[in-house]
């Protein structure tokens, strides 16, 4: 009932059904060529596991052949049994990864095995493995299905265009490669076309020719056509072996073996090959090339290959995967040598070295970075190779070396043409377009910023991942990897320091700093941008370790001068440079926010340098990167009454994780109404979530005392017993509603958001608990108090009607406050009212919102953007905003009052958001306009005071008035960038 498989053979149908021979296989082969293969495969067919007097074929099989292929099978079989019995003796074995005879291989489905295991079969311990070893024995012996000459032939097949299916071919060569005398014969022939490096078609096909069977050497005069087909393709014969060797790598795993062993009969081909073409010496001696993968290496400095992208990429893929078992093939052999040291007597069998990359070659591999283009995809590949090399002894120094000479050389270029560029950016008359042929050096695939680039991304590369060859040593000691990684960074910061492009980063400051002049110029930064991704490459290391130490530096107003002081430290130059050039760098962001995704990702290390809109987009890029996708997790199905949304959707969602709130769908109804959430419920959920939640009945939130806007968390919530379990389920509500782009009418205090963020609050941030309480906080710093004020380090606390006394510190209460020691007073008491008091609450609610959204991610933001994150850009009316405002020492006539208001209808929303943040202290605006917008005693209109002081001081601001003081400016330009850089560096009013 079986379906039969039919062939055609001389024209004449033969059943093959039975012999594991393929369809497609045969079909693939030229019709001369058929009978030959079918014959050889009767002759090595293995023994049936029967006994020896059921040997013979069997009589149903010879009855459906051909009379003449039947009695030369019958003639044969005795003889040939014994002829491939004395065959198989002579074969090394060889373990492979599928049947000889498949026609889709097994191993196609595990192409990345060597990847993983690293290391050929033979090599693998036989305890590990014993699965692996039977079926290596049991394909031992694959039979030889094609002799030499024969495999020359369809060899000449692979460079016929258009005339057999590349798949189909490349399966056939697969297949004939599970048995390994056909295997090294196969990639021996492969790997000689390539080092011929001869383009000519007819001229290969000739040398093969020499090597085919007489029949086939009988049709090589075809080739002339053949080669009149490839004229138009470029490097046909080079893709076509390279295409080849690559399907063949990656579905054989003893491939692998047959590239990192030494070859005879490769040296011997080539020889031959060489021989008949008159082929001069070779570049280094004839001994290294047994290595085949030397071979392939020694043809990265080809002009053919350098020239041609597409060509290096197939080459780079190609070394990049022979190159994958080094690092494991390197450990296997250090251990196999520990335990030898330990025990010399084990009978252990001994581990063969890995091979030796001589460092010519490994120079070749690293010039691969500055050779031509080199794609992404190359160079992707040659950073692979290049790891995988730097497992070998001695390769990474040698390898490193040769980076650093590289990145000496293009900087050394790049600088002088920098010094032209700027002279020409200095020189360009306003409007005027730059030159092309000026750009020319640094617009290039090929400049010298390219390759720079690639080559510090290269370093960086190597000493900031983790070593192949000890990740087990790491993950089992941590210290050990922390001291590798300590070691690696401090190697990385020499080498840089080596490299000296210290005058380089000036040069491109200075280019940037005529752009910034000139807007029009902005183009110049784009073209730059290779060489500003270098600069952030080399800051990495750098900028960690300075982060800390210079974010409170730049929150100040005197940011420049403060830090140009400090240009020569290492850790602050990178804050320097950034913090100088932001303007330039926040565009480049804007116009290409994929930027944020690679080296410029560093920006965020200085926050306060990138705009609010680029923090965001990154912000929002970074949290939505998942590993699991989100059809995993449940939808979030709420069933909610509208005047008991914030309990129902409580219980409802207390049980549910973190994650799981984060990630699943909401999908909201209300109760007794009806209604598809297609959107527009869930976001009526969240504007009536945002009402309740503050709701006083609850006792969890109590509003500020100087604007009545803005919510703290109540120190007394504890009369609710579920209070702690509130605060948690409000900080995951706010945290979904920021990571699914919500906006909520939720407004907290300044010191609130710090708390969020992780920060410390000071002084100044109790004026929204407390006004009169911060006024004497004010006058006690501004005032000597000796003799004055009699206070202790403690403070009195009031629990409904219940007082208690609190120490600030141990025994307070005794310690009194002094002229010497009142700045520790006012630090201890700012932190017992903001902070102690409320601690429970505060760190329920920051549990709750981490449980969305990371820590580290969301402390980019200062507490100014931070509401802007949860609240949005509030609608400002700008004449409303000018109709409701009072002056004090101005009138609304005053030059200063009018370039006031010119320079608020020149700012865009968020810096008009920020300026409204600076007077009031908060961004929101009152649903009745301006004209009742709240102070610390009701309502309070926005105030314009004059500042008789200097007029080169930055205007202050007086939040609980909602009052400005601006100084008498000469100048519109004065007072825009004096206004600018307060609401812009100053994260409150002072």
């Amino acid at each position: 009932d079986t379906e039969r498989t039919i062939v055609t053979i001389r024209g004449e149908p033969v059943d093959i059904s039975g012999t594991g021979i393929d369809k497609e296989f045969l079909e693939a082969l030229p019709d001369d060529l058929r009978e030959e293969v079918l014959n050889q495969h009767l002759r090595d067919r293995p023994a049936p596991p029967q006994p020896a007097e059921d040997d013979s074929i069997s009589p149903e099989f010879l009855s459906a052949l051909p009379p003449d292929i039947r009695q030369e099978v019958i003639h044969q079989e005795a003889i040939e049994r014994e002829r491939r019995e004395r065959q198989n003796r002579q074969q090394a074995p060889a373990s492979t990864t599928a049947s000889a005879l498949s026609a889709t291989p097994a191993s196609a489905g595990t192409a990345n095995t060597a990847a993983t295991s690293g290391t050929p079969a033979p090599a693998e311990d036989d305890a590990k493995a014993p699965k692996k070893k039977a079926k290596a024995r049991r394909q031992d012996g694959a039979a030889q299905l094609v002799e030499k000459s024969q495999l020359s032939t369809l060899v000449r097949l692979l460079f016929v265009p258009q005339t057999i299916s590349k798949s189909i071919l490349n399966r056939l060569l697969l297949n004939l490669c599970e048995n390994s005398k056909t295997r090294g014969d196969l990639l021996s022939y492969l790997v000689c076309v390539l080092y011929d490096g001869n383009n000519d078609l007819a001229s290969v096909d000739s040398s093969f020719a020499l090597l085919s069977s007489p029949t086939a050497t009988g049709k090589s005069g075809n080739s002339a056509n053949a080669a009149a087909v490839t004229d138009n393709v470029p490097n046909f014969i080079a893709q076509r072996c390279l295409e080849a060797l690559t399907y063949i790598v990656s579905n054989n795993e003893q491939s692998m073996t047959y590239f990192l062993t030494e070859s005879e009969s490769l040296v011997s081909l080539k020889r031959s090959l060489s021989s008949r073409k008159g082929k001069s010496k070779e570049k280094v001696s004839t001994s290294w090339n047994k290595y085949p993968i030397l071979v392939l290496m020694s043809l990265l400095d080809r002009p053919v290959f350098i020239n041609n992208s597409t060509l290096m990429e197939q080459l780079m893929d190609l070394l990049s995967t022979m190159c994958r078992p080094f690092p494991i093939l390197v450990k296997k052999y250090q251990e196999k040598v520990e335990n030898k040291q330990k025990d010399p007597n084990s009978s252990e069998r001994p581990m063969p070295k890995p091979p030796t990359i001589p460092d010519y070659y490994l120079k070749l591999v690293v010039h691969v970075l500055t050779n031509g283009e080199c794609s992404s995809k190359t160079f992707q590949y040659t950073l692979n190779a290049i790891s995988h090399l730097s497992a070998l002894d001695g390769a990474q120094q040698t390898i490193v070396n040769e980076l650093v000479e590289d990145a000496k050389q293009s900087g050394t270029q790049i600088l002088k043409d920098l010094e032209s560029l700027l002279d020409v950016l200095q020189s360009a008359m306003p409007g005027t377009e730059i030159n092309s042929s000026i750009l020319a050096p640094f617009a290039a695939a090929t400049s010298y910023q390219a390759k720079l680039l690639r080559v510090l991304k290269t370093l960086d590369y190597m000493f900031s991942r983790k070593n192949a060859t000890t990740t087990t040593a790491s993950a089992e000691n941590k210290a050990s990897n922390e001291l590798v990684q300590a070691k690696n960074e401090k190697r990385m910061l020499q080498i840089y320091q080596d490299l000296n492009f210290l005058p380089l980063w000036q040069n491109l400051g200075k280019c940037l700093s005529v752009i910034r002049e000139k807007e029009e110029l902005i183009n110049v930064a784009t073209v730059l941008l290779p060489l500003i991704e270098s600069f952030m490459v080399v800051s990495k290391c750098t900028a960690e370790k300075g982060q800390n130490n210079v974010y409170e530096k730049v929150a100040t107003p005197a940011i420049e001068q403060q830090l140009t002081l400090s240009t020569t430290s290492p850790e602050s130059f990178f804050f320097v440079f950034t913090e100088k050039h932001k303007k330039v760098l926040n565009i480049m962001v804007r116009n290409n926010p994929t930027l944020m995704s690679g080296s410029f990702a560093l920006l965020v290390r200085n926050p306060k340098m990138l705009e609010f809109d680029n923090k965001r987009n990154y912000f929002v890029q970074q949290l939505h990167k998942r590993t699991t996708p989100r059809e995993n997790y449940a939808m979030l199905q709420l069933n909610v009454r509208r005047q008991y949304v914030f309990e129902d959707s409580y219980h409802q969602l207390q049980g549910r994780t973190g994650e799981e709130i984060k990630n699943g769908k909401l999908a909201v109804r209300f109760y007794d109404e009806e209604g598809v959430d297609a959107g527009g419920v869930t976001r009526e959920w969240f504007s009536v979530l945002a009402r309740q939640m503050f709701d006083p009945n609850y006792a969890l939130f109590i509003t500020s005392a100087a604007d009545k806007l803005t919510y703290q968390p109540n120190r007394d919530s504890a009369v609710n017993p579920d209070h702690l379990s509130f605060f948690k389920f409000v900080g995951r509500v706010i945290g979904k509603a920021i990571y699914d782009g919500r906006l909520l009418d939720a407004y907290f205090t300044r010191s609130f958001y710090k708390h969020i963020l992780g920060r410390t609050v000071d002084y100044r941030d109790v004026e929204a608990l407390d006004p009169e309480y911060y006024k004497s906080l004010v006058w006690m710093l501004e005032n000597d108090i000796t003799d004055i004020i009699d206070l202790t380090f403690s403070i009195e606390t009031d629990f409904f009607g219940t007082k208690e006394t609190v120490d600030l510190k141990p025994d307070g209460r005794n310690i009194p406050v002094t002229e010497a020691n009142k700045h520790e007073y006012v630090t201890l008491v700012t932190e017992q009212k903001l902070t102690t008091a409320i601690k429970d609450q505060i760190n329920a609610f920051v549990q709750g919102f981490h449980d969305v959204i990371p820590a580290p991610l969301i402390q980019i933001f200062n507490e100014q953007e931070l509401e802007l994150l949860i609240s949005g850009l509030p609608d400002i009316d700008i004449d409303d905003w000018k109709n409701n405002t009072e002056y004090q020492g101005y009138n609304a006539s005053s030059a200063p009052v009018q370039w006031f208001w010119r320079a608020v209808r020149s700012f865009d929303q968020e810096e008009r958001a920020k300026l409204l943040q600076f007077a009031t202290g908060t961004s929101k605006v009152p649903l009745e306009g301006f004209s009742q917008l709240q102070g610390s005693s009701g309502v309070q209109k926005f105030q314009i005071h004059k500042d008789f002081g200097d007029e080169n001081r930055l205007p202050s601001a007086h939040t609980c008035f909602n009052q400005v003081d601006l100084p008498q400016y000469d100048s519109y330009e004065n007072l825009r960038a004096n206004l600018f850089k307060a609401i812009s560096e100053c994260s409150t009013g002072f």
